[in-house]
């Protein structure tokens, strides 16, 4: 985030063309086959494929009739489920690893509903898009977002006894997870990571540096992403990530999508298994996906002020935070979407736990990164609560929503927090003013219950209802099952 300007938008070189210079463009590059990708209510890539010949110019402003919204998790009931799909231009992709069927393009769509053509309430990319309208509307005519990309590659997991029996849990369930980098994993003793210490490893100890490379380069030369970095993680067995270039609201989610997209296939070509589950290994870190943010007036910065002694950060970059820390139990239900995302919600694995902001110190869950003094550019925010199998396009509107909820009313934060809060007694935690996050899905839920009115006109009422209802089913059958642990614990009462 060191300049403004320079994202990925717009990339595939086919934005504001007309249909028929799209196809001319399909056809000159000798594709068979387009697919066009969208994305569900729980954050799914879900795709469908279309011979080249069947697109017509107006494919591209009236849009496709290829959706059943009844099939799709959070979407229409099955009496009223024709909906359309309405490719965007400025996301053409390739998939090289197609290439055998003949050629295949790629387009991310939009949803629309079947008859009106009105862009669909439950479409996360539509979410965002009204999001990033609501911002416009405040003066912030772009803003930018920069997320961490954060997984795990295994060799395998393998569910144990069989993955009906996991999911019924009638006889028994469990798990087992390989990497050559696991110190559990019997083999190449030296080149094992212990746990905590696998940032910035090289190789030998580092066994995934190609396998990373390969995806950047991927992500690079077909999908027209700029990277900016990618690297070993913190944890053993193969934890990762991947930094792409900042860009605006939806660019930046569409990116992400491809990001996962990209890494779980060629994880899947290499006989790996890539995850964004976001605590696979036990008594390690988990996996985060930090979003860095600011919001602009034209070229102007409205993050940054030359004169605040403290950060350079600006009244309204202040109570950007104050938004985001007001609503920060609340914002964990889209954030944080998952029954596991709260094993990762612990003090002592880098996880932010505490509501609370500061200027380089992560263990506060805003974050101003202050590396370098005097760069108006580069003056953001970094939200730490996020992990990786929150849906992005939510994610980012969220938080868009709860800044800008904080300017609007002019919610000023509390003093920041420039020690470590792991550290500190309850008592001086309330002294000043740290809250906690959610500790489990169900508390998440309930808090955006109560605390819904910030997302109001921009995430419809139903799509809160039907993510509710999901995720509400997800902890129940958590709960019922017993867990292996408990077994340790309980069976000789």
């Amino acid at each position: 985030m060191e300049a403004a300007g320079k994202g990925n938008g717009g990339a595939s070189g086919m934005a504001g063309a007309s249909g028929e210079q799209i196809l001319e463009q399909l056809h000159a590059q000798q594709l068979r086959w387009v697919e066009l990708f969208y994305t569900d209510v729980l954050g799914g890539y879900n795709h469908v494929h279309l011979p080249l010949d069947a697109l017509e110019p107006e494919s591209f402003t009236v849009g496709v009739p290829k959706l059943d919204g009844s099939s799709v998790r959070g979407f229409r009931s099955i009496h009223e489920s024709d909906m359309i799909l309405l490719p965007d231009p400025a996301t053409f992709a390739t998939i090289p690893w197609q290439s055998e069927h003949g050629g295949t393009g790629r387009f991310i769509a939009d949803v629309l509903m079947g008859g009106s053509r009105e862009r669909y309430g439950h479409d996360p990319r539509g979410v965002a898009r009204r999001a990033v309208e609501k911002l416009a509307a405040a003066g912030y005519d772009r803003s930018y977002w920069g997320p961490e990309i954060e997984f795990f590659v295994f060799d395998n997991v393998r569910l144990l006894p069989s993955a009906d029996s996991v999911r019924d849990a009638w006889g028994g369930a469990g798990y087992a997870i390989d990497s050559p980098e696991a110190p559990w994993q019997p083999g190449d003793g030296h080149a094992a990571i212990r746990f905590k210490e696998g940032y910035h490893r090289s190789s030998p100890h580092d066994a995934l540096e190609g396998l990373r490379s390969e995806v950047c380069n991927i992500l690079a030369d077909s999908f027209h992403i700029r990277m900016d970095a990618h690297h070993h993680e913190v944890a053993t067995a193969g934890q990762g990530e991947i930094n792409i270039r900042f860009d605006e609201l939806i660019p930046a989610a569409d990116h992400v999508q491809d990001v996962r997209y990209v890494l779980r296939n060629v994880a899947r070509q290499h006989g790996k298994v890539a995850s964004f589950m976001p605590k696979p290994v036990f008594g390690d870190n988990g996996i985060g996906m930090h979003m860095n943010q600011s919001l602009w007036h034209g070229k102007e910065n409205a993050f940054y002020d030359a004169n605040d002694p403290y950060a350079e950060l600006s009244q309204t970059g202040r109570y950007y935070v104050g938004g985001l820390l007001a609503h920060a139990r609340a914002l964990c239900a889209i954030t944080n979407p998952t029954t596991n995302s709260y094993r990762r919600l612990v003090p002592g694995y880098e996880a932010p736990v505490f509501i609370a902001w500061s200027r380089a110190n992560r263990s506060a869950n805003v974050r101003i990164p202050y590396y370098l003094k005097g760069h108006p550019a580069a003056k953001r925010l970094e939200y730490r609560t996020p992990d990786s199998a929150a849906n992005i396009y939510l994610t980012e509107a969220a938080l868009a929503l709860a800044g800008l909820d904080g300017i609007q009313k002019k919610m000023e934060p509390p003093a920041p927090v420039d020690e470590d809060i792991y550290k500190l007694s309850p008592a001086r935690r309330r002294e000043l003013g740290v809250r906690e996050l959610p500790g489990s899905l169900t508390e998440a839920l309930d808090c955006l219950a109560s605390d819904a009115e910030f997302l109001k006109g921009i995430f419809p009422a139903s799509l809160l209802e039907a993510y509710t209802e999901i995720k509400r089913d997800e902890q129940l059958q958590l709960n019922l099952r017993p867990h292996p642990y408990e077994f340790y614990r309980y069976l000789d009462l």
